[in-house]
């Protein structure tokens, strides 16, 4: 049986068309799902925060019950709660995450430290405290690495062909990374 040059050719621009069309849904369900897990990790990334701000309410009271601390990191630290609490955006909140670990880096120096505080490593409140603290900075450490690699693999995704090709045309833009070192790379 052979076919006529029409239908050869109608059989031919179909299967162009059903080509086109899984690269773009095989695309397209790659981004989100790419997507998807940045948010999911992200969400991680923010759970650990979480956690770090409760503990944050205890630390002040213990720092500044137990020591003569500067009153201005105390402050900071917990107006950056408070605005990591209200935070609308994960934009907002990664920039005051990023912020109040170098606020809250500035107590946890000063007790491993012991120089310029030293009844502050010698106090068995704080000492559990900044046990907590270590534990959750690292939680926090090892979640950021986890969401940096997944927004390592989205930027990537939407930049390599052939997803740089439909990224824009579906809304799928650049991820930021979570850089603890503002103005780092």
């Amino acid at each position: 049986m052979k076919l006529s040059k029409p239908l050869l050719a109608l059989i031919i621009v179909v299967i162009a068309i059903v080509v086109v069309l899984a690269l773009i849904i095989v695309t397209y369900n790659g981004l989100v799902d790419s997507e998807q897990q940045v948010d999911s990790q992200w969400a991680q990334v923010e759970n650990q925060y979480q956690r770090k701000i409760d503990l944050i309410p205890n630390l002040v009271d213990i720092t500044s019950q137990y020591t003569q601390f500067e009153a201005s990191t105390l402050i900071n630290i917990t107006n950056l709660r408070t605005q990591w609490l209200s935070a609308l955006t994960d934009e907002d909140r990664l920039n005051t995450s990023m912020a109040l670990d170098g606020e809250v880096n500035t107590i946890v120096l000063a007790y491993f430290a012991a120089e310029n505080y030293p009844t502050l490593s010698t106090i068995p409140l704080v000492a559990d405290l900044m046990d907590e603290i270590a534990g959750t900075e690292n939680r926090i450490a090892t979640e950021r690495m986890w969401y940096n690699e997944d927004v390592r693999e989205y930027n990537s995704k939407i930049k390599r062909f052939p997803g740089v090709l439909f990224a824009g045309m579906f809304g799928f833009e650049e991820k930021r990374y979570y850089d603890p070192i503002p103005g780092g790379v």
